[in-house]
């Protein structure tokens, strides 16, 4: 070997272990559990379906993901956190992404939002919501339900799952098309506000169908309509809202997964791939439409496009329907 391509040599070698030492931080990660962080409380749809995302990645990744709740204020608290966290790889939001859009619109001056101060990984599924009433109200269908609320002449108690939620959004515009008046009670979530519906303290709720399908079943509550472009096999003689005569009324009720921005590239493609696998697993998906959840995958890029149609669109909604944070 001559002396012109020993130094050739030399160089590509320690080039080459120059490169591997840059990119040791992102091919050795993770090195210790993730946490995941989401805006709303354990037993609702969001809390269903980040825990089950959250086992099977942690076994892909050789590391618990640890899910902690952090609700309120229309997913905000959660947001605000997860966006605060290093951007280190050992943080993800797993973001309800329908209502942090339109939490987005109805606050004034939100401190952080999806676009700018996250980077996306994977559009995960979406949820349906439905709307629902104690059985202590007398109307099996919508008919009978908008009789009834408008009979009440304002005295009439709804639940949502806070202020500036999907929740909250669908019951302001329901009682705006049927021209009826009542009292908005948030909550924090479903966790909390099913159990005032249940007791009957107030009367009517859109939820999600995975918190809300358990007391579906046993009869606590009783389904009018769901919010959705088709019928739930789950709930097969529920008609959908466009049904019942509520033109453009369907949503699709979306969940994502976000890293806090500056996160690397490596670390965001890592998460990318292991997640469509355990979307794309058909006893995952099985499992999880038992309980009303639709998987879905989307990759980062294509996510980032969903996060700015959704935010765009619901921003026109909430002006165009004037509805307020109470």
């Amino acid at each position: 070997m001559n002396l012109i391509h020993r130094i050739v040599v030399s160089a590509t070698l320690s080039l080459g272990l120059m490169n591997a030492s840059i990119a040791s931080p992102d091919t050795d990660w993770p090195k210790k559990p993730i946490q995941m962080i989401l805006s709303f409380p354990a037993g609702g749809s969001t809390d269903v379906f980040a825990r089950s995302i959250a086992v099977p990645l942690g076994e892909a990744l050789g590391q618990a993901v640890v899910v902690e709740n952090k609700p309120g204020a229309g997913g905000m608290i959660g947001m605000t956190a997860a966006a605060k966290a290093n951007p280190d790889g050992y943080t993800v939001h797993f973001s309800a992404l329908t209502n942090q859009a339109i939490a987005q619109a109805l606050f004034n001056n939100p401190p952080f939002s999806l676009q700018k101060d996250f980077v996306s990984v994977a559009l995960v599924g979406s949820v349906p919501h439905i709307l629902e009433v104690n059985p202590s109200v007398p109307a099996k269908n919508m008919t009978e339900l908008i009789a009834f609320i408008k009979s009440k002449n304002g005295n009439f108690n709804y639940a949502s799952q806070g202020n500036g939620s999907l929740s909250h959004l669908e019951s302001a515009l329901f009682m705006q098309r049927i021209g009826a008046t009542g009292t908005h009670i948030p909550y924090k979530g479903s966790s909390f506000a099913l159990p005032d519906l249940i007791a009957g303290n107030t009367l009517m709720m859109f939820d999600s169908l995975t918190a809300s399908l358990p007391h579906i079943q046993s009869g606590k509550l009783r389904p009018i309509a769901i919010a959705s472009s088709e019928r739930s096999p789950l709930l097969p003689n529920v008609p959908t809202l466009e049904q019942d005569g509520f033109k453009q009324f369907d949503v699709e009720n979306l969940f994502a997964i976000y890293a806090p921005k500056g996160t690397s590239p490596a670390v965001v493609a890592r998460l990318e791939r292991e997640i469509r696998k355990i979307l794309t697993n058909p006893d995952f998906k099985s499992k999880l439409a038992n309980q009303g959840i639709q998987t879905q995958f989307a990759n980062s890029e294509k996510l980032t496009e969903i996060t700015a149609a959704e935010h765009a669109k619901w921003l026109k909604s909430v002006k165009a329907a004037n509805i307020k944070v109470d």
